[in-house]
């Protein structure tokens, strides 16, 4: 009997140390769809970052433009703004007057003719 009590000790251990192999090989594994579903889910984050990126950098592209362009629009406006002050005072009377003397012009009242609007 005694040999028997041993061998029941033994077989208890044997499987003792069979259930903790088989807890040891119950490691969590990604099935093929659900790799197949990460890897997918990456790629459309990757892609998706990606093209965020591109439209910031081509939306800065843009208004460096805009602003390069209303740059030169206000400098044209002011070269404007500074022909037609000129030319308001060179369109003076006393002006013309003047000029029209310097080239031997003078007035003649009966030759002047009056034109309205």
């Amino acid at each position: 009997m005694g040999n028997l009590a041993y061998q029941v000790k033994e077989k208890k251990n044997e499987q003792q140390k069979q259930v903790q192999k088989v807890l040891k090989k119950k490691k969590f594994r990604f099935s093929v769809g659900e790799k197949i579903l990460y890897s997918g889910f990456f790629a459309a984050m990757l892609f998706g970052s990606v093209q965020i990126v591109s439209n910031h950098v081509s939306l800065y592209d843009v208004n460096s433009d805009i602003q390069a362009l209303e740059s030169k629009i206000n400098t044209q406006e002011r070269v404007n703004n500074e022909l037609k002050l000129q030319v308001v005072e060179l369109s003076t009377y006393e002006r013309i007057w003047a000029k029209a003397k310097e080239l031997g012009l003078d007035l003649n009242e009966n030759n002047v003719k009056v034109v309205r609007d």
